[in-house]
């Protein structure tokens, strides 16, 4: 039977990120109509406002400008993560610090690592990105007149998630002709072989469609309540289970950094993320290790001031994912498939890349889904596994040992066996390209190259001739200079987002 009606129950980014993808993979059929069920009664999480450059691309397949995204998303651009004080600070210093960039650490195309290794103090690991002195003055990694969604460097957003979702739900409704409808779903109603039959809608209304995709978050309505796939938790591979979250707004001429922050503390970390009219910040924390009124205090004293707890939003994280992407007729994305902290924004990350698996390789018929399922569970189950290593990888190679929690995750939660030989083989040799095998490693060498030797990770410095190790010096002393040259010739963040809405306006440019 021809798939011709598909229900995405729930909005928010998961449910209008699969509206867009799958509207670009199917409009041009005339039989299928795929329709996003939202209920009014139900508030979208919305916490996640940091993404990675893979946004980019997804944007423009959709046909939205970079534009459009700018002005009424309140964004910024990122150049990477600045990740500060999870290195001792007896033996690095209160504010240390390094960053996790989205280009290689190649300076002029030379991987200079090794080199490096040998000599750490020549330069601090992140120098060697073309991003760390932008990101450093607080630069916007384009110039004037830099082409859409080009710049300088690789580079991805930081945006208002409830304004982001408004952006993708009117355009799928507009360039996709998605059907958007206002129910929440009663009762979900099987077939006889346990596949989801249709819904019983609080209006009385009932609905039947022959796929569904599960975007009901936390709650997993379809995935979890209904078709009872076991949920894998991983909660003792990280340990951070909540978070306090709290928006507070900025000033108009506030410079706007161009990275988002991740500050850590005695019991997991801090984000912070700039908007151009607010800062999106959060705590946290594992329950384990710190109390509510622990984590509270240590939130006020971030911000400075004493905050009380109806200034926050309480927020519980509970680590894992399905059991299956894809069971029967339905399959799961955003948190309704999983969840890991919001470390590496790989929450959106994750959502924008299933989604646009599932609509590129969508069965036409009902027959069909058995073999997409096995092999779209197969892939899910991957990336998952392979995400919770890297998170967990800025946790087990850091130095600290100063409180209960940082002694647990360096010494105690249990590493896959990957993780553990990866650990083992990066201690001889740097990660390279070919130690990534699998296209479902989503963060690859450059990725680990980044956190490790940000974290100082004690690989095994090769022999460097006298000529090679002068030439590579070189090479990284004229490296800093040129990319310290190029982010003083640019403007800064808050300076060319506010001279770009003014043309965009008086231009009327979308």
């Amino acid at each position: 039977m021809k798939i011709k009606r598909i229900a995405i129950v729930g909005g928010g980014n998961a449910g209008w990120l699969s509206a867009n993808h799958l509207g670009l993979e199917l409009f041009r059929d005339p039989d299928i109509e795929i329709t996003v069920i939202e209920s009014k009664d139900i508030p979208v999480i919305g916490v996640g406002e940091g993404t990675i450059p893979i946004i980019r691309n997804s944007l423009q397949s959709f046909g939205i400008s970079e534009v459009d995204m700018l002005i009424n998303c309140d964004a910024t651009f990122k150049a990477g993560i600045k990740f500060s004080n999870w290195k001792d600070a007896k033996k690095y210093g209160k504010n240390n610090f390094y960053y996790h960039t989205f280009d290689a650490p190649y300076p002029g195309g030379y991987d200079l690592t090794y080199y490096w290794l040998g000599n750490r103090s020549v330069a601090g690991f992140s120098q060697l990105s073309d991003s760390y002195h932008i990101a450093e003055k607080n630069r916007c990694p384009k110039h004037p007149n830099s082409p859409p969604y080009k710049g300088l460097i690789n580079y991805a957003y930081h945006f208002d998630a409830a304004k982001f979702s408004t952006l993708l739900s009117d355009n799928a409704k507009k360039r996709f002709r998605i059907r958007h409808i206002y129910e929440t779903v009663k009762q979900v109603l099987l077939h006889e072989d346990g596949s989801i039959k249709g819904f019983q809608y609080d209006s009385g209304g009932y609905e039947a469609f022959d796929f569904y995709i599960d975007c009901s978050g936390f709650s997993s309505l379809l995935m979890g309540e209904t078709l009872k796939v076991p949920f894998i938790d991983k909660s003792d591979v990280v340990l951070t289970d909540t978070a306090l979250a709290m928006q507070v707004a900025s000033e108009p001429d506030e410079g706007i950094f161009p990275y988002t922050k991740a500050v850590a503390h005695g019991a997991g970390w801090i984000w912070d993320i700039p908007l151009t009219t607010r800062r999106g910040t959060g705590l946290v924390y594992s329950s384990r290790h710190m109390t509510d009124d622990e984590a509270l205090a240590k939130f006020s004293q971030y911000h400075g001031k004493k905050l009380e707890s109806t200034q926050v939003r309480k927020i519980p994280m509970k680590a894992g994912f399905r059991e299956n992407f894809w069971e029967k007729n339905c399959v799961t994305l955003g948190l309704a498939q999983g969840f890991i902290e919001p470390l590496e924004a790989t929450s959106l990350f994750i959502t924008d890349f299933c989604a646009g698996m599932l609509a590129r390789k969508f069965p036409v018929n009902t027959e069909d889904m058995p073999l997409y399922a096995k092999h779209s569970n197969e892939v899910a189950t991957a990336i998952w596994e392979r995400i919770f290593d890297f998170i967990q990888l800025h946790y087990c190679i850091s130095d600290r040992r100063d409180t209960r929690f940082w002694r647990d995750v360096t010494e105690k939660v249990e590493r896959s066996d990957l993780l553990k030989e990866r650990l083992e083989m990066f201690r001889y040799s740097i990660p390279q390209r070919t130690d990534f095998g699998s296209s479902f490693d989503l963060f690859h060498a450059e990725s680990y190259l980044w956190v490790l030797y940000g974290m100082d990770y004690p690989t095994r410095a090769p022999v460097v001739s006298d000529e090679v190790g002068q030439r590579a010096r070189q090479k990284i002393v004229e490296h800093i200079g040129r990319s310290e040259q190029q982010a003083d010739s640019l403007m800064s963040q808050r300076e060319w987002l506010t001279a770009f809405k003014k043309f965009a306006a008086q231009n009327k440019v979308r």
